[in-house]
């Protein structure tokens, strides 16, 4: 481990941290383990800090505490030992040191409080837990008090005090009446945070003697009452008649009417006030106002704007509550109540501090001996807390010495731990308004390594799947993980492998090949242990005999096949659908090994058949559609629809039910096998029948299921083998008297649409659903998880209600029940919903990146906590892009990229990266409102790899003895360029290949003159460019030097890049025979291939082919003749085929492999056209004019002659390649080897043998593309191959070459 002596405090404390970071250990949870590894105590479970308990139930404080060996407990009481064996009622549980003090014994509750802590402590060290301040409940009973009646004229005010008892903890209040039903409260009459009941101004109606104050206890479950509290109120009509009965005639006197007064605050008084919160808590300010007519209340935040998504206002605005606030929160906050006589307000200054909160808790060390480490404890609040430390319990100032540790602050160090160095480490943070302990282990352990998965587990994938090999380990210090093929293999390496950090093997793409034996070894300075584990991969499971379309005749039978291979080492089970679903349970369908057969088909089998073939590791499957169509009819018999029924008849009519009764028709040669029965609502929906019920055919009556308030008529359908006939006669109309809804509505939702509210729908009753008229919903709703009564509105006969001024995504018990002019239906069930979702409020955290190669990147953070996502969590989205290349500077335009991970995700692989690149990237969360903000930009790099191509190359300048290459650079190099290579060999007339020559050139280069060549000679360069990593894909060209036709060898000076010696040629394998344009042309189960041939000699030729991805043999066909065509028969319909062609005699000579795939397995429903008479005529006329044109071929041949390309001829020796004459059309004359005449005119052959570039007939320009023409590394070509190119007239041969006769007819073969 690195150490920088000459650093300062701080920089030392960020080295060790991150040390800290690499080095320290994580303990797998798995058990067995645990129980071996010696740690010291963690406090697991422990009672509030502040615990208030019932004074007549027991007192239970808890203290549960983990460890090895198991720790012992011990308890302070108010700072001094607590010794429990002295005091009978207090007792330890077993094994724990959670404390039970008898209350129910004879106990008092009172004698037991006192601040209480415990401590865990093994040899290892000891934990502590909070200071567990303990204080019984109290619910005082309210003190005698007389009240005076409260007489109050109309218009005016009116306070009416609670005043409740001091309980631990305050109790809740609220008001009834005697009947204890809650008084209605609105804007003018409501209950402040303080408990006192206001009147914004009295009314009339407010006069009751029952206005009762209760105040409830929860932990004590008890309600207290206050004495009822009269008030009368007088209004001014009542007032003038009492005044004038008292008076005199000539008195003038009279109250004032109610006059309306501007408002004035009742509570708070002044006008300003202060208050503190602490952060995190709830704020509720409250203004309540007096006032005639009654006030409105506004809230505004001076100098800001009231937090969104955490304001909410309750007691019809009157109380301002804002959520988790924080310190951004503090500031004046006004309320103002305004009516039409003016307005009064009120400032509130609030102030927010904080008790301490953690910013970084320390967190548990695992080291190994020798190794440094630290413990940080960073915490904040207002005021700035304080950070003291302990060691197993003591303050680190007055504990044992450990020359391993300094403590920094809020820091400490460790370095060079011992295994006496383990203790447990308490952070102490507190301020004026709390504190927070935390407990964090220093476990220095020397444990050899540990391998915990177990031994010789086997893992069985399919071939091209994935295969992850687990090798969960342990030790200290931490093993390194290697991983082996094989009992002696070499370790494992290279792209085609991930490594995780937990030590699996990951095969991206596993193959045949891939099957062996897997060894992980796990090393420490403390030992070596390994494992190994067995990978078996199997091949894929194929349907090779797929079913087919069939059309089978009513009353016939038929047979599907499903013929599969398999692995030898798989199980597979064939299951059989019928339109995915089961096969009917009927004796008719027969499954067999590899097929299904139906007898006696009915029209009822019609449809789609599916053959599912599983193992333990795969699942295929295949499908075919069923066609039934009827048989040919019996003459003597005539089988048709039965006619309807007649003759319908109600009887025994009740309120729920009738009997129906009707003759049937006639069944025209087929039996009746049922009746359908159909009603229709006369009432609610005339003229739309449905269907009610049905019966077997041999049935003439049926008792039916009616429902309240419908106006019935029936009809009867029946049912033979051949349809349905047409439908009887109505009966007569039955109306059913009106009742209570039997049923809710379905389908009850809550959705909020806005984050403010709460969107409840439901699926509305049918017409005969009401039983009754006024059809109408009660729509109920109250908050899960709160004590809240149920708020319950009545709509019309609609199917949505929107509840406003909802928190946001908090859970709703729904209900909603069916209601008519006759009653309510039964109670509904409650479902639950949400209010709206708000976009999330929190990025994800703790971005990283590994880069797996130069194209691949794996990115993880952590999750954001579920009740800042605001909604249901949809997943996470990666946005990523490039920033730019390493090896070009330039930016260029951004494009971002998007992948999105579902559910609770919090790790992706990002593929498809560019190497040797920078890449930015953020994460956000998902719900169903929308993306939340972005984490951080995250950078990362691609290393580098292979560049691609040279942009171009090109040959220039062509002297006696040189060539100009100019070249660009490659348009993707991936890294930083190293060099170029270039590599050339001459080519001969007879295409033999000169010695290689290779030169490295710099990469700040972009050409090349090639001096000392060769005159009139053909040269091959073979051009790529390098990085570190290795050579990228290379690209050829070809040229040819000016030949000198005066020659004669001068010998040049030597140059740096070439020497001028003529090269010694080595014979190779020919440019030329080759086959190319393999093509090929699939049907079902037969394909055409055909190919082109280039060469001297005659071939027989052979085709090979096998199914694409498969380590199958080759299967191989021989061509008969020198055919350039062969058909492949016995394919297997829908499956992809590998196919090439070869020729006989030329080892390694073969074409390059072509892919292929047969048409799907459905039957054709064409005509076959080779069994029509117009087809059979056709061929028997092309095969007469084949058979005349063979004639003419053989009397043109046997004339002789000349042959005006003869040295075309002695090059290629292929008899089949024959030149036709322009004028006539006829072929021209042949002259055998032994005639050795002089050529035609034309043929322009110098007499010193040398032939011209322009005028060469065996230029490879006339057999590729020119200059351009390609070549392998081999000496083949590559590209395609075009015939022999066209030249310009001279001297009146105007010939060009045409195709033989003897391929014209094998074309048609």
């Amino acid at each position: 481990m690195m150490r920088k002596k000459s650093v300062s405090a701080s920089k030392a404390s960020l080295v060790l941290f991150l040390c800290q970071m690499i080095s320290a250990l994580e303990v797998p949870l798995d058990s067995k383990l645990l129980e071996e590894l010696s740690q010291p105590p963690t406090i697991t479970q422990q009672s509030p800090k502040d615990y208030i308990v019932d004074p007549r139930e027991n007192i239970v404080i808890q203290c549960e505490a983990k460890g090895k060996p198991p720790p012992s407990f011990s308890w302070t009481r108010n700072g001094t030992h607590f010794d429990i064996d002295k005091d009978a009622q207090v007792t330890m549980k077993p094994n724990s040191g959670t404390l039970v003090i008898n209350i129910m014994n004879g106990g008092k509750a009172e004698a037991y409080e006192g601040v209480y802590q415990c401590t865990a402590r093994n040899e290892r060290g000891a934990a502590i837990s909070n200071n567990i301040v303990i204080r019984p409940s109290r619910s005082p009973l309210w003190t005698k008090e007389k009240l005076e009646p409260n007489q109050v004229r109309e218009g005016d005010s009116l306070v009416l005090h609670c005043r409740p008892p001091v309980g631990l903890p305050p109790p809740i209040i609220f008001w009834m009446d005697n009947a204890f039903q809650r008084l209605p409260q609105s804007e003018r009459v409501s209950q402040g945070l303080n408990g006192d009941l206001y009147f914004s101004n009295v009314q009339p109606e407010d006069t009751r003697e029952d206005y009762i104050c209760y105040a409830r206890f929860n932990h004590t479950q008890t309600i207290q009452q206050k004495q009822p509290i009269s008030v009368k109120v007088f209004s001014m009509d009542s007032l003038n008649d009492t005044i004038a009965a008292n008076l005199s005639d000539t008195d003038i006197y009279g109250a004032k009417p109610v006059t309306e007064r501007q408002p004035v605050l009742l509570t708070p008084t002044g006008s300003t006030s202060t208050k503190v919160e602490l952060r995190g808590n709830v704020l509720l300010l409250e203004c309540i106002a007096a006032g005639l007519p009654t006030p409105v209340i506004r809230w505004i935040k001076e100098g800001g704007e009231l937090p969104a998504n955490r304001t909410f206002f309750e007691n019809f605005k009157k109380t301002l509550k804002i959520i988790d606030v924080s310190e951004a929160d503090s500031g004046n906050y006004k309320c103002i109540a305004r009516n039409i006589l003016g307005s009064a307000h009120h400032v509130i200054s609030v102030t927010v501090k904080a008790a301490p909160y953690w910013i970084t808790a320390p967190r548990n060390l695992v080291l190994s001996p020798g190794e440094d480490g630290t413990l940080i404890c960073r915490a904040n609040g207002n005021p700035k807390p304080n950070i003291s430390w302990l060691a197993n319990g003591v303050p680190i100032a007055i504990a044992p010495e450990d020359p391993s540790r300094k403590v920094d602050g809020d820091t400490i160090i460790f370095s060079h731990v011992q295994e006496r160095s383990s203790a447990v480490y308490q952070c102490n943070a507190s301020n004026e308004y709390g504190y927070l302990l935390a407990n964090a282990f220093v476990n220095v352990l020397a444990e050899p390594p540990r391998i915990l998965t177990s031994a010789n587990k086997l893992y069985q994938v399919i071939s091209d799947s994935p295969a992850l090999l687990d090798c969960a380990y342990f030790g200290s210090p931490k093993p390194e993980i290697e991983w082996f093929k094989g009992v002696k293999g070499s370790i494992l390496r290279g792209n085609e492998y991930i490594f995780h950090d937990n030590g699996t093997l990951e095969i991206p793409v596993a193959q045949k090949d891939s099957t062996g034996t897997y060894t992980c070894v796990a090393r420490n300075e403390l030992g070596k242990i390994q494992n190994e584990v067995q990978l078996e991969v199997k091949d894929p499971t194929m349907i090779i005999k797929q079913p087919e379309y069939k059309v089978v005749q009513r009353y016939g039978h038929v047979s599907f096949e499903c013929i599969i291979k398999h692995d030898s080492t798989l199980l597979p089970t064939v299951i059989w659908l019928k339109d995915n679903d089961e096969l009917p349970d009927d004796e008719r369908f027969l499954v067999g090994k590899d097929n299904l057969t139906i007898m006696n088909v009915t029209d009822r089998d019609d449809g789609t058949y599916t053959c599912i073939v599983n193992t333990t590791l795969d699942s295929v499957s295949a499908s075919a559609v069923l066609t039934v169509v009827a048989a040919p009819p019996t003459p003597a018999i005539i089988y048709a629809r039965p006619n309807p029924p007649f003759d319908l008849e109600l009887t025994g009519q009740l309120e729920r039910s009738v009997e129906l009764s009707w003759i049937p028709g006639d069944e025209n040669n087929s039996p009746i096998t049922n009746f359908v029965i159909e009603y229709e609502d006369g009432l609610h929906e005339p003229g739309v029948w449905h269907y009610q019920t049905e019966v077997p055919g041999t049935q003439t009556t049926v008792q039916l299921k009616l429902s309240p308030y419908v106006n019935y008529s029936f009809r009867v359908i029946a049912v033979n083998e051949i349809g349905r006939s047409q439908p009887s006669e109505p009966s007569e109309q039955y109306l059913t008297k009106s009742a209570n809804p039997d049923e809710n509505p379905s389908n009850v939702q809550g959705i909020g649409s806005e984050p403010d509210n709460l969107v409840i729908t439901w699926e509305s009753l049918k017409g005969f659903q009401s039983n009754g008229p006024g059809l109408q919903y009660k729509v109920s709703w109250r908050q899960k998880d709160v004590d809240d009564e149920w708020t319950s509105v009545i709509v019309a006969n609609v199917s949505k209600y929107i509840v406003s001024g909802t928190p946001t995504f908090v859970p709703y018990e729904i209900k909603v029940q069916a209601l008519n002019d006759l009653g309510y239906a039964p109670e509904p069930s409650e479902v639950i919903g949400h209010s709206g979702e708000d976009l999330p409020m929190v990025a994800p955290g703790n971005v990283q990146v590994h880069v797996v190669n130069s194209t691949l990147a794996k990115v993880h953070w952590d999750p954001v906590p579920l009740k800042t996502v605001r909604g249901h969590l949809q997943g996470y989205k990666v946005y990523y892009w490039k920033v730019q290349s390493l090896s070009r500077r330039s930016r260029r335009h951004v494009e971002k990229k998007i992948l999105t991970f579902r559910g609770n995700k919090t790790f992706g692989m990002l593929p498809g990266l560019e190497p040797y690149s920078s890449y930015k990237l953020n994460v956000r969360v998902v719900n169903g409102k929308g993306e939340g903000p972005a984490s951080p930009d995250k950078v990362f790099k691609t290393p580098e790899g292979v560049p691609s191509s040279p942009s171009f190359l090109k040959i220039t300048n062509p002297t006696l003895d040189s060539l100009t290459l100019e070249w660009g650079s490659p348009t993707h190099p991936n890294g930083v360029l190293t060099s170029y290579i270039l590599k050339f060999q001459p080519i001969n007339n007879t295409h033999e290949l000169g010695p290689l020559v290779e030169i490295r050139i710099p990469a700040n280069e972009s050409s090349l003159i090639l001096k000392n060549l060769n005159y009139s000679t053909r040269y091959k360069f073979y051009f790529n460019a390098q990085t570190s990593v290795g050579s990228g894909s290379q690209i050829t060209e070809e040229a040819v030097t000016i030949m000198d036709e005066g020659y004669s060898e001068t010998l040049f000076a030597t140059s740096p890049v070439m020497h001028t010696v003529r090269p010694t040629f080595y014979k190779v394998q020919p440019l030329y025979p080759r086959i190319r344009n393999v093509t090929t042309a699939a049907a079902e189960t037969y394909a055409n291939i055909s190919w082109e041939y280039e060469g001297p000699d005659h071939a027989n030729f052979y085709v090979e082919y096998g199914v694409a991805g498969s380590k199958e043999d080759w299967k191989k066909e021989i061509v008969n003749g020198s055919r350039s065509f062969f058909v492949l028969k016995g394919l297997t319909p829908g499956t992809a085929y590998k196919v090439r062609v070869g020729a006989e005699g030329l080892s390694g000579f073969r074409s390059s492999e072509d892919v292929f795939e047969t048409g799907p397995a459905m039957a054709s429903r064409q005509v076959d056209i080779a069994t029509q008479g117009w087809f059979i005529g056709l061929m028997c006329a092309v095969a007469l004019l084949i058979l005349i044109l063979l004639i003419v071929c053989f009397i043109r041949r046997n004339k002789g002659g000349k042959y005006p390309v003869k040295e075309k001829e002695d090059a290629h020796a292929d008899p089949e390649i024959q030149p036709m004459k322009e004028d006539d059309g006829t072929f021209g004359e042949y002259s055998d080897a032994e005639d050795h005449k002089p050529l035609k005119k034309g043929s322009r052959t110098p007499s010193d043998r040398t032939v011209k570039k322009e005028d060469s007939d065996d230029s490879l320009v006339d057999y590729g593309e020119g200059v351009n023409g390609q070549f392998n590394e081999d000496g083949s070509f590559i590209g395609q191959y075009s015939g022999k190119k066209e030249k310009e007239p001279a001297e009146g041969n105007e010939s060009s070459e045409a195709p033989s006769p003897v391929n014209a007819m094998n074309s048609f073969v």
